[in-house]
């Protein structure tokens, strides 16, 4: 699946299902570069109708995993004034019925809208440790979603 932003990758899941239930292989360190490995992960539960961000890193890249349960509406800006894509604006639905992975670069600013009517899981694996080693760092994220006049705006 392509993006229309640089760098952004996009990676649909594969549901492998049998009589015990499913499995769905979320990482494999021969499908993505190695700057973009996981140094922690992590699950978040959202609940219907709640946003999380817009925001964006200056040094962490994203590894976001849509599986479900619920829907997902994904929202990324291109921030980096150095990319040929700077501007540009890409919005993708995912989840339960359209499991991806979704690698954001360092300056892609992203938000995403839990859409379904459940609350909805996301798995992030960043490629780098929240807060830094010992969690004794400045947090590496620019917040957007506190800014009254963000340019970051959700339409649906």
């Amino acid at each position: 699946m392509k993006c229309n932003i640089d760098d952004v990758i996009i990676r649909e899941l594969t549901i492998n299902t049998d009589e015990r239930g499913y499995l769905i292989e979320l990482f494999r360190s021969d499908e993505i570069d190695q700057e973009y490995y996981p140094a922690m992960s992590y699950l978040s539960i959202t609940k219907p109708g709640i946003i999380r961000g817009p925001h964006e890193h200056k040094e962490q890249a994203d590894y976001f995993c849509f599986t479900g349960p619920s829907t997902f509406r994904i929202y990324l800006w291109d921030n980096r004034k150095d990319s040929d894509t700077f501007g540009e604006k890409f919005q993708i639905d995912a989840g339960e019925d359209n499991p991806l992975a979704i690698i954001i670069p360092k300056g892609v600013v992203h938000a995403y809208k839990n859409i379904g009517d459940i609350d909805g899981m996301v798995f992030n694996a960043p490629n780098r440790l929240y807060a830094g080693k010992n969690r004794i760092e400045d947090v590496d994220e620019i917040r957007y979603e506190i800014t009254p006049d963000s340019k970051f705006k959700m339409e649906d």
